[in-house]
C-alpha cells in the first residue's frame, strides 16, 4: 500500500487535537528555521502525526531525531511507512515524558503542536529551559501572540512573562486554515523560541509565583494579589497601584529579587 494509501486512513482524531499539516510550502519554510537556527546535538519532534514534517527531516536529521507520539495509529503508520525511524519514535505522552536523558546534552523541540496542550508544552520547555536552547513550533495564532506580547498590551501575561525570562521569541509567520487537515476554526503561527545567552539571576519559583499571582488578579492593583506575599508597608508604595499587565519583564525580575531579600 502507498504511503497516501496508509495516510488516508489515518483520520485526525479530536481527542488529541489533531490537524494534520499537509501544505508543503509551510513545511519546507519550517525545515529551513531549524536549520537556520538548529545547534543542538538532538532534535525533538512532539506530535509527528502522519509525519509531513518528519519526512522533510529524515533526510538532514535522522541521525540526531527522536519523534514523541500519543496516538499509537500514527506510530504504526510511522513505523511501516519509514522504517529509518525504526527505535527513534516513544511512543508517549509529551507531558508525562521525562526528558531528562532525551535531551542530553542538549536538545532542539519542534512541531505541530496541538493546539490544547500548547501552553503546557511552553511550560514544559521552560522546565527543561537547560538543555532546550531552540523551540520551532506551531502554535494558534492568538497563543502565538500572547508569548511575544510586550507589557501594556492585552495580551501580555503570564505565558509572555515567563517565556520570555528565558527565550527570545519571534512568530515567524502565520498559516490559514487551509493548510491543515481537517482545517482548524483558528489561524495558526509558526514561533521561534531562541534560548538567552545568559538568564536573568531569579528564583524561578519566585517569579513564578508574583507573576501568576499578578494575573490571576490583572483587573486589580497589584498590592491586592500581593498580599501575604510582601509587607503591608512596601505594598503601599506607588510601584504597587500598578496593575500586573504595566510591569516588564524586567520589572518582575527586580521584583522577585526584591522579594527574594526580604
Amino acid at each position: 500500500m502507498s504511503k497516501i494509501g496508509k495516510m488516508r486512513m489515518v483520520q485526525p482524531n479530536k481527542k488529541y487535537g489533531q490537524h494534520f499539516l499537509k501544505d508543503k510550502s509551510v513545511v519546507e519554510r519550517i525545515v529551513s528555521l531549524i536549520k537556520l537556527n538548529h545547534s543542538s546535538q538532538k532534535l525533538i519532534e512532539i506530535g509527528p502525526g502522519t509525519g509531513a514534517l518528519t519526512s522533510a527531516l529524515i533526510p538532514d536529521f535522522i541521525d540526531t531525531l527522536s519523534c514523541i507520539e500519543v496516538d499509537e495509529r500514527c506510530v504504526e503508520f510511522l513505523e511501516e511507512n519509514y522504517p529509518e525511524l525504526q527505535g527513534k519514535i516513544f511512543f508517549e505522552d509529551f507531558l508525562k515524558t521525562n526528558l531528562s536523558s532525551l535531551l542530553i546534552p542538549s536538545a532542539t523541540i519542534v512541531g505541530n503542536f496541538p493546539y490544547n496542550i500548547s501552553s503546557q508544552i511552553i511550560f514544559k520547555v521552560i522546565d527543561y529551559r537547560e538543555q532546550i536552547p531552540l523551540m520551532v513550533g506551531m502554535f494558534q495564532k492568538e497563543v502565538a501572540e500572547r508569548i511575544t506580547a510586550g507589557h501594556g498590551n492585552k495580551d501580555y501575561g503570564i505565558l509572555s512573562v515567563l517565556t520570555q525570562l528565558y527565550y527570545d521569541a519571534e512568530i515567524a509567520f502565520h498559516i490559514a486554515p487551509g493548510a491543515f487537515n481537517p482545517p482548524p476554526k483558528v489561524n495558526s503561527s509558526v514561533l521561534v523560541l531562541k534560548r538567552k545567552e545568559v538568564f536573568p539571576e531569579v528564583n524561578h519559583a519566585i517569579i513564578s509565583r508574583l507573576v501568576k499571582a499578578g494575573f490571576n488578579q490583572r483587573r486589580k492593583m497589584l498590592r491586592n494579589p500581593y498580599k501575604g506575599i510582601l509587607p503591608s508597608e512596601i505594598l503601599q508604595e506607588p510601584f504597587f497601584q500598578q496593575r500586573a499587565e504595566q510591569l516588564s519583564v524586567q520589572d518582575y525580575i527586580e521584583l522577585s529579587q526584591r522579594v527574594e531579600n526580604l
